[in-house]
């Protein structure tokens, strides 16, 4: 019993030293490496305890640390656990229950609100009770099978007897602690993209490429992990790849991940598309791929820790800079090319408020915009605009 009171008191002690200022993973890795007395039990054992504290948001604010805590084991969790087993066994015994019956139990109310305090900011159509208790469960990794290779992934995900099922066509869903990297090749038969992630690839059906001649050119213009740049390539087929991000560092990683996914020629460049002054290979592009810098809100179910810790003033810095990054970039966009538009934000002035700027200031004209709704699946929950430039007038 009192190994489980000492993953308590690490995890008090591991929270109290957190400011906000990193990543809440990147702080547990070094307060790990920094006790090496931690076995891996353990360390999985604070974790969950660290992360069913911060997915609580500012609900039970009342509550002593340590009993908030296991509130939110409780209410996150939906199958037996060690930790509730021996300090209150009575949870314990009904944790496959409702989350409304387990709020009833407490006999503490708790509201959307309590859980992500931003609900006034959110985009349209997004139903906030859902959103804000989908923040209790931890979201599942997803899997986008490459062409041709759905078979293989199956076979493979089958003879290591993995759990998994199939949304859609191209789509497999894991639990999130799945092992990936050992059982199949990434990258060449399948990519680790989330769900709403592989959703945008739908409005990339709207294009056109038969009437690209010879094939269309792409800027992926905050290219990242590059996952949407693999994503175009298998939709649209035979393209002409530039990707450009502000940090050289993502293009040294694309590099590696480019060569297993088998795209070898493509152009890639240091861009900060904050200013306007740069150049780009082989502009004017057909096809613009803005994945900007954003909120992250809709990935919060990952990063739960930003329900306590986010500045509500950084929607507008955001809204702000991804206006500056699309101005720019758009003067990289042929006549009659596209422009997608993406955030993983549910804030609307980062979304459907950017993209009126986009038609009213930068003229673009809207071809279609979604919310992509994670939350009822375990997933992230995005935003994605295709927009279109006026052709020039025929002399």
């Amino acid at each position: 019993m009192s190994r489980y009171y000492s993953y308590i008191n690490s995890a008090k002690e591991i929270i109290a030293a957190y400011t906000g200022a990193e990543p809440f993973a990147s702080h547990l890795k070094k307060k790990f490496a920094a006790n090496k007395k931690f076995g891996s039990k353990d360390r999985r054992q604070i974790t969950q305890l660290c992360y069913a504290y911060f997915r609580l948001g500012r609900a039970f604010l009342e509550l002593p640390t340590e009993e908030r805590m296991l509130v939110g084991l409780f209410l996150c969790h939906r199958s037996s656990n060690d930790l509730l087993l021996h300090l209150k066994p009575e949870w314990n015994d009904v944790i496959e229950i409702s989350i409304e019956k387990k709020v009833a139990m407490l006999n503490k109310p708790i509201d959307a609100s309590s859980i992500f305090p931003y609900s006034s900011e959110l985009s349209a159509g997004i139903d906030v009770d859902a959103f804000a208790l989908s923040h209790l469960q931890q979201p599942d990794l997803f899997l986008r099978t490459r062409p041709g290779r759905k078979e293989t992934v199956l076979h493979q995900l089958k003879a290591a007897d993995i759990e998994f099922h199939l949304k859609g066509d191209a789509t497999i869903v894991l639990p999130n602690t799945t092992k990936i990297e050992d059982l199949i090749m990434l990258n060449k038969d399948a990519v680790v993209q989330d769900y709403s992630s592989q959703r945008v690839g739908e409005l990339l059906k709207n294009l056109l490429p038969q009437t690209f001649h010879p094939k269309p050119f792409v800027w992926d213009c905050c290219a990242a992990s590059g996952g949407k740049s693999i994503m175009a390539k298998d939709i649209l087929g035979d393209i002409e790849l530039t990707v450009s991000d502000v940090r050289e560092s993502i293009l040294l990683n694309l590099k590696k991940r480019f060569a297993e996914a088998g795209i070898k020629n493509y152009n890639s460049k240091v861009v900060d598309l904050s200013h306007s002054a740069f150049t780009i290979h082989h502009s004017p592009y057909d096809l613009i791929m803005a994945d900007v810098p954003c909120s992250g809100s809709g990935t919060w179910g990952r990063t739960p820790e930003f329900l306590s810790f986010f500045n509500k003033a950084s929607i507008d810095t955001y809204a702000v800079l991804q206006q500056k990054i699309c101005t720019n970039a758009v003067t990289k966009l042929k006549p009659g090319g596209y422009f997608l538009y993406i955030t993983c934000s549910v804030f609307k002035k980062e979304n459907e408020e950017n993209v009126q700027w986009l038609q009213d200031v930068l003229q673009l004209q809207l071809v279609k915009s979604e919310v992509l709704i994670g939350y009822t699946q375990k997933a992230d929950t995005m935003f994605a605009a295709l927009l279109q430039k006026q052709s020039l007038p025929i002399a």
